[in-house]
């Protein structure tokens, strides 16, 4: 790995905007967008650590070749052609998937794409080696990727291994969680970088005011992951020395001292110990400010901020049409009354009554959080704020 690399990092499409900001911070070059994935050149010093740091990608994959693929046989012939026993070992289980394959068109099927990937990596390393590695649908070290487009395929290998949003350190039992990278890509896309002071008045299990504390900290969110929980670390290019060295470079990066406030409230006493408990378990509790209120009685923290906040949807909480309507009416007093110089982003759920909130958003933003169609309205409070007639 002595090379720029070219690698394809993953997120919803919605959320693009975000993953490309951060790559351009972290010094990526060659970034061109696709569908619900940008592709971009990372030198290996870049690629150890965006493996830590990147927040709002879900998966990040190393494109190998990308080559003909119109029919089963000329895929089979072109996958002969790479490598793979210098790429793996044979004692360890890999994995074939297949994504965008072109069979809406009469092309190939994501199992002929499979089938035909499988059987060709396990032909050449019985041809070079006299032993073919073994297929492993639970546990695999080695997952091979294949993107079907327009009759050319792309092969990759995922060096991410389990999904990003899996940071390690949320507790279990809130009914409405949030992904950690849909939550920092909330953040980012309010424009929050950490400087500003921050506020979840309705945090509920606490991810998107912890992915703010990480931001805020420069503490990676990756962190956590335990030794080999990188499929790149099964790779025999994988340097070891280079990746010792960039964890220890940036568990350096980390602040000692919070440049501003960082709080996060809300009605429900549980939801409240739950967040302080994932806090803990991330490693900045002791920079975040919890409390216990409704977030009529919340109080700004600093004069001006950000406050990025998952407002209640109605659909897996215990909360009447009739009361959504009338909280978010009150936030909409409390964002005009208490909030003045303050940016609010606020994620509501297409169906839900967001219009009563009754100010006029500088920006709506269409996302889906699970299965449920949202928009993020960012609101920038300044005085002379008023209700708009229409929220949009």
């Amino acid at each position: 790995m002595s090379q720029a690399l070219r690698l394809v990092a993953t997120c919803p499409d919605e959320t693009k905007e975000a993953l490309v900001a951060e790559l351009c911070a972290l010094g990526a070059n060659g970034i061109v967008e696709g569908y619900r994935a940008v592709t971009f050149d990372a030198t290996p010093e870049l690629f150890a650590e965006l493996h830590l740091k990147i927040r709002t990608a879900s998966r990040i994959l190393r494109v190998l070749k990308v080559v003909p693929a119109r029919t089963p046989a000329m895929l089979a012939s072109q996958a002969r052609r790479i490598p793979w026993p210098e790429l793996f070992d044979a004692r360890h289980g890999f994995l074939v998937e297949a994504l965008g394959a072109d069979g809406a068109n009469g092309r190939l099927q994501a199992r002929e794409v499979i089938t035909k990937i499988r059987e060709s990596v396990q032909d050449v390393f019985e041809r070079h080696q006299g032993l073919a590695p073994k297929v492993d649908l639970d546990e695999p070290k080695i997952v091979i990727v294949a993107y079907l487009a327009e009759g050319r395929c792309t092969l990759c290998l995922d060096t991410s291994g389990k999904s990003l949003h899996k940071r390690g350190y949320r507790e279990s039992g809130h009914p409405a969680p949030i992904k950690e990278t849909l939550a920092a890509a909330l953040l980012i896309m309010a424009g929050y970088d950490g400087t500003q002071a921050f506020l979840d008045p309705m945090c509920g299990s606490g991810t998107i005011a912890i992915e703010a504390a990480l931001i805020a900290m420069k503490k990676a969110p990756q962190l956590l992951r335990k030794k080999g929980g990188f499929f790149f670390e099964w790779h025999k290019d994988f340097d070891r020395e280079l990746w010792r060295v960039t964890q220890e470079r940036v568990r350096a990066e980390k602040l000692e001292a919070r440049l501003a406030p960082i709080a996060a409230s809300d009605i429900n006493g549980e939801y409240v110990a739950m967040a302080k408990k994932s806090a803990l378990s991330a490693r900045v509790e002791r920079y975040m400010d919890f409390g216990v209120t409704r977030f009529q009685d919340v109080q700004p923290p600093a004069e001006t901020g950000v406050m990025v906040t998952n407002l209640p949807y109605g659909e897996r909480l215990a909360t009447g049409a009739a009361d959504l309507a009338t909280l978010y009416a009150e936030l909409g007093d409390a964002l005009k009354q208490k909030f003045c110089g303050w940016r609010a982003a606020v994620l509501a759920a297409e169906a839900s009554p967001y219009k009563e909130i009754g100010l006029k958003p500088t920006r709506k933003i269409p996302i889906q959080n699970g299965s449920i169609p949202c928009k993020l309205l960012i609101f920038d409070i300044y005085a002379g704020s008023r209700r708009a007639s229409t929220a949009g």
